[in-house]
């Protein structure tokens, strides 16, 4: 498995993340595509949104990612509003298959986002406007060799499997979260056996679940077991990323270097 980090929890400008990352010698980067401001308004997250990068946007970020001998594990797409209500959802299946095609120009192959949670019952309303804006998505996936991943913690691994099974494509997967997962309650390990066969990234997070002390840490400081589910990953035949995620911390820089060095012990022990 390879480990990588997410730029925007450098909490610095793009470029210097891609310098941050370089020097802690991880494999590639997570890369956000949308023009969103809502971690902070003063800096925009999406240096990549497809109406702001062109073909010379892209051949420059593609020369530095070489230079620092990094590659992209998978470019974010998270428009912040999911795909069970319906407002916007025309809107956010357009722009998601532009940041798609963004993904296929820069040669990665994985867009995340989360998909709201997937109500149980066949017949709620959400459910239907979810899964044709899903169907509607993978097709273009399908078409252009990209898929659209998932990420995961709203509903259990088994929950989310059986809806993924019963969309019409091959390029709706999962972004999986262990930290998500705990947070909402539900067993990480498990969920990996679950979803097996949707598994195309990771975040490498953790956290606490349900309780006064709820919420994301630092990893290793939480309800995530490491080596059982580092150890479910290598099981089900899972080589990708491990992209490390710090979305909260007084300094999110120096905890994505303890991260790091956590995940390759852990990495060398399986």
């Amino acid at each position: 498995m390879k480990i990588g980090a997410m730029t925007t929890s450098f909490r610095k400008p793009f470029k210097e993340s891609l310098e941050a990352a370089a020097a802690l010698k991880v494999d590639g980067v997570q890369i956000w595509a949308t023009n969103l401001t809502y971690y902070d308004p003063d800096h925009a997250v999406g240096e990549l949104d497809p109406e702001l990068t062109g073909p010379e946007e892209q051949k420059e970020l593609l020369a530095d990612l070489k230079r620092l001998g990094l590659e992209i594990s998978a470019l974010c797409g998270d428009l912040g509003r999911g795909f069970v209500k319906p407002d916007h959802i025309a809107e956010d299946v357009e722009k998601t298959k532009r940041m798609m095609d963004l993904a296929k120009a820069l040669g990665v192959r994985v867009l995340t986002s989360h998909i709201g949670r997937i109500p149980e019952d066949e017949n709620d309303p959400g459910r239907r406007i979810a899964s044709e804006a899903l169907e509607d998505i993978g097709a273009h996936g399908d078409s252009i060799g990209v898929v659209f991943a998932s990420e995961t913690g709203p509903e259990s691994g088994a929950a989310l499997a059986e809806f993924l099974r019963s969309l019409n494509t091959k390029s709706i997967k999962v972004n999986y979260d262990p930290a998500n997962m705990v947070m909402g309650g539900f067993d990480p390990v498990q969920g990996v056996y679950d979803l097996a066969d949707f598994i195309v990234h990771t975040h490498a997070k953790d956290g606490n679940g349900p309780g006064p002390n709820r919420g994301e840490v630092p990893l290793g400081e939480g309800e995530v077991p490491w080596p059982r589910y580092l150890q479910a990953l290598k099981e089900i035949g899972y080589d990708g990323y491990l992209t490390i995620e710090r979305e909260v911390g007084e300094d999110p820089a120096a905890d994505i270097v303890t991260a790091a060095n956590f995940l390759r012990e852990q990495l060398a022990k399986l």
